[in-house]
């Protein structure tokens, strides 16, 4: 016998289920999901959408400070996703071979036809590309390296002379002119030619593509939470951007195909050139291209990023801008004198100290992409976590957490120098300085952080060896702490004022 069920009847049925599903598993996900035991809010624990919410509005590192301030160093945020704020993150995940990045992360964006390094979930894959890469930013390639970054350092000193004179009044946006110099010098690294943003006081292009690159990476990962949503979104894109994508990344193909050609000059790209005949490579040129997409946009961005603080920070705090600008006028007296050798720790420690103190408030990535616990399973800062449970390290909740920094929400280099590290009587004494792993650790930490502290130690110097600045009331002020997160700080602008040193 054949149950018949009226034509009307299907539909609620269906409709039925489409509400009641939800319902159950949300339930499930409350109480009898295995990460049921965690604490975290009720909303995000029983769906995922709140957090894609949060994510998509990059309101994810402030939403994730109330979490953990309430729910302690593990926090609950997704059905099958915790945020952890705790020291031993860095042996227990980031070390460990086992844990590996969410794929959900780094599916191709709509006409990239390969992924490049950050995009290697295979860890043999990602070594080997690796191991193509790395040579060419060691401390020991810096040396060759240091004419070309003077360079760029010494045009921006010009051209913001140029400017500031010819309006003494006006503000600068110090973001801009970073991000022009560091922009400029891994074109000239990477491809020999440089993309001339000091030279036409603008951005490139190109720049508007690399901007929304990281930030395009949060909404592609949105399609791996909700697979049905995959062919929404690629129906939804615009056939315009699938061509804007494929013309930048043909102009960096072309870049590329130049240099290859070009003769032999102690650049980035000279040594990753040698590494490629050497070992007989199989990456293909599309990877490649992919490749220094995410080293010129993760290279430029992130230390930009870093001297901008650095600068917001000194300005709000003019005792240590005071500080700063004593040391670097008192220990040099040209700027031609200022080498990276110069400026290295012993050498210049308050330079450094302020480097530290801003690198350890605020990151430049203030969380690492998402990554998944092996099957099996594995325990994580002293919790178990079950298999195949997505972590995010909180970078920067865990630079500003009381249990690991004195007064850490206080722009203090002292902390940094030996007068506090050596003191057991400084109230800075205790700080634990192995929790800032700004570059990160392990196999997969950042192969460019030699070039990074060299351009960040060199254009600071020199920027406030030439310039007196100070804070602008015609702007409105940047709060660090309030700005949004799309893997990268959201910056609107550091406004300054300046006036070119009387020497």
């Amino acid at each position: 016998m054949t149950l018949h069920i009226p034509a009307p009847w299907h539909w609620l049925l269906i409709a039925t289920l489409f509400i009641v599903y939800p319902i159950f598993h949300a339930i499930y996900n409350l109480y009898f999901h295995p990460l049921s035991k965690i604490p975290g809010p009720p909303l995000w624990c029983a769906i995922r959408l709140r957090y894609v919410f949060s994510q998509l509005s990059g309101n994810i590192v402030q939403d994730s400070a109330k979490f953990h301030q309430k729910y302690g160093h593990i926090v609950r945020v997704a059905p099958d996703e915790v945020s952890i704020v705790d020291k031993d993150i860095w042996a227990d995940a980031l070390q460990a071979p086992q844990i590996s990045k969410d794929p959900r992360w780094w599916e191709p964006l709509p006409g990239l036809p390969a992924l490049g390094i950050f995009g290697a979930i295979n860890p043999d894959n990602h070594a080997r590309v690796r191991k193509l890469i790395s040579p060419a930013f060691t401390p020991r390639t810096l040396i060759s390296q240091e004419p070309i970054l003077q360079k760029y350092t010494s045009l921006l000193i010009t051209r913001l002379r140029e400017v500031v004179s010819a309006n003494p009044d006006k503000p600068q946006n110090i973001v801009e002119w970073f991000n022009f110099t560091t922009f400029d010098i891994f074109g000239d690294l990477l491809f020999d030619e440089s993309f001339e943003c000091l030279h036409h006081s603008q951005y490139h292009s190109w720049m508007a593509l690399l901007f929304n690159y990281a930030k395009s990476t949060v909404y592609n990962a949105v399609p791996g939470y909700y697979p049905w949503l995959g062919f929404v979104f690629k129906k939804l894109l615009p056939p315009s951007m699938k061509k804007m994508i494929r013309q930048h990344h043909q102009f960096i193909l072309d870049k590329l195909d130049r240099r290859f050609k070009a003769i032999d000059r102690p650049d980035a790209m000279s040594h990753i050139i040698k590494a490629m005949q050497a070992e007989k490579t199989t990456i293909s040129m599309d990877q490649l291209t992919t490749t220094a997409m995410d080293i010129v946009t993760a290279g430029s961005e992130t230390t930009a990023t870093a001297l901008s603080a650095m600068v917001n920070y000194l300005v709000h705090h003019p005792d240590k801008l005071q500080n700063l600008t004593t040391e670097l006028r008192t220990k040099f007296k040209d700027e031609s004198e200022m080498t990276l050798d110069a400026l290295r720790e012993e050498k210049a420690p308050y330079l450094n100290a302020v480097i530290n103190e801003t690198l350890r408030m605020a990151p430049p990535i203030p969380w690492l992409p998402p990554r998944i616990t092996p099957k099996e399973g594995k325990v994580i800062c002293g919790t178990f976590l079950p298999g195949n449970t997505t972590l995010v390290s909180q970078i920067y909740l865990m630079n500003r957490s009381p249990s690991y920094f004195h007064s850490p929400d206080t722009f203090t280099p002292e902390r940094y120098l030996p007068s506090s590290t050596s003191d057991p009587t400084s109230p800075f004494y205790n700080d634990q300085h192995q929790v800032v792993q700004p570059f990160s650790v392990g196999p997969k930490s950042c192969f460019g952080q030699y070039l990074a502290w060299a351009e960040m130690r060199l254009i600071l110097a020199r920027l406030l060896w030439a310039f007196d600045l100070e804070m602008t009331q015609e702007k409105e002020e940047t709060v660090w702490e309030e700005l949004k997160v799309f893997v990268f700080w959201e910056k609107c602008g550091v406004w300054v004022r300046m006036k070119v040193r009387d020497t």
